[in-house]
């Protein structure tokens, strides 16, 4: 009887191991290449990933009505506002502050909550037969407000996120009143209402509906790879990128970001996740297949990214990615005091 009951004692113990072996990933990026990885790290190290997909406002919701049932382990998104945000609901915890994660991760791109695995920039496409280099010249983000530009910006609607983060570095770095301001001004100057996505803002350009539009980096990369189709990559082929804000701070950076969440069952698996993430072999893969920047240094992104889009540019190092979560109401308010749809 004895016997049996140390056997059970024992498989348990092995059951339990087994069981935590694993990491539970809640993700928010639709890319079959992050899949890929995750297979990658489980032949590495014996981790199982369980993924579970879904929109970021579902899959947040879903942890906090779950709340110390949830499964979840790592929050894996696109934008550090989102991550700022799940962290002011206190639904994540610190952890991500090994030497590897700091050495990898630019202070300004990480808290001990959530780190950035990959970056983007937000920045203006122009159309080159319409646009004048004399205008572009020392052309910011604040002077995008310009009357000059009035109808003939495109840019997406109040509610995209990664408006809702610009702003907010907006508000971080010239106060609220004058990033409201300068969200009257760029309302005024909009060649139509708020519609589509990043993509749709660069084929309105191409289109000639509009002679500059705001959109991330990464989305003419991919427009121009192909993969969205002949119509979108001959669309991409009729317009330039531009850079702002050059002479000052830099260009407004973003990220995708993984979070820690609180109670995570594998902490440690987790945080074994995020570090593999950070490394040249996975850097790459991100950089070939999502066309993001690279978020550690002696990595090269994409061709496609370094041919039509550059790497010599000046990225916005000062301002803590941390304030855009910090910073979100006061731009969604702003911007719907604006009027911006």
């Amino acid at each position: 009887m004895r016997k049996i009951g140390i056997i059970s004692i024992l498989f348990a113990f092995i059951s339990s191991f087994a069981l935590a072996n694993e990491v539970n990933v809640f993700s928010a990026r639709h890319y079959d290449s992050d899949i890929q990885l995750y297979e990658k790290f489980t032949a590495k190290t014996g981790i199982k990933v369980n993924v579970v997909s879904g929109k970021s406002k579902a899959l947040e919701k879903r942890i906090i009505e779950e709340g110390a049932d949830s499964k979840a382990d790592l929050y894996i998104t696109a934008d550090a506002g989102r991550c700022g945000a799940f962290k002011a609901k206190g639904m994540l915890q610190g952890g991500l502050t090994s030497a590897s994660i700091k050495a990898a991760v630019p202070a300004n791109f990480r808290t001990s909550q959530w780190v950035g695995i990959a970056k983007r920039a937000r920045i203006v496409y122009f159309a080159p037969e319409r646009v004048s280099g004399a205008e572009l010249s020392g052309l910011t983000y604040e002077s995008l407000a310009d009357p000059k530009w009035k109808g003939r910006l495109v840019i997406r609607k109040s509610n995209n996120i990664y408006n809702q983060s610009l702003v907010a570095s907006l508000v971080k770095n010239n106060g609220k009143k004058a990033a409201g301001a300068w969200a009257k001004g760029v309302v005024s100057n909009m060649a139509r209402t708020p519609k589509g996505n990043d993509r749709a803002q660069i084929m309105a350009v191409a289109a000639g509906e509009a002679d500059i539009a705001v959109a991330n980096t990464y989305y003419l990369a991919l427009m121009l790879s192909g993969k969205k189709g002949p119509e979108q990559q001959a669309a991409a082929k009729k317009v330039k990128a531009f850079f702002p804000n050059q002479n000052d701070r830099g260009t407004h950076m973003n990220i995708s970001c993984a979070a820690l969440v609180k109670g995570a069952p594998n902490k440690a698996n987790a945080i074994k996740l995020v570090e593999f993430l950070l490394t040249p072999e996975s850097q790459e893969h991100f950089t070939n297949n999502t066309f993001e920047f690279p978020m550690i240094d002696g990595v090269s992104p994409s061709p496609l990214v370094v041919n039509n889009l550059g790497l010599d540019f000046k990225q916005d190092m000062k301002t803590k990615l941390a304030s855009y979560g910090k910073n979100q109401a006061a731009a969604v308010e702003v911007m719907t005091a604006a009027g911006w749809k």
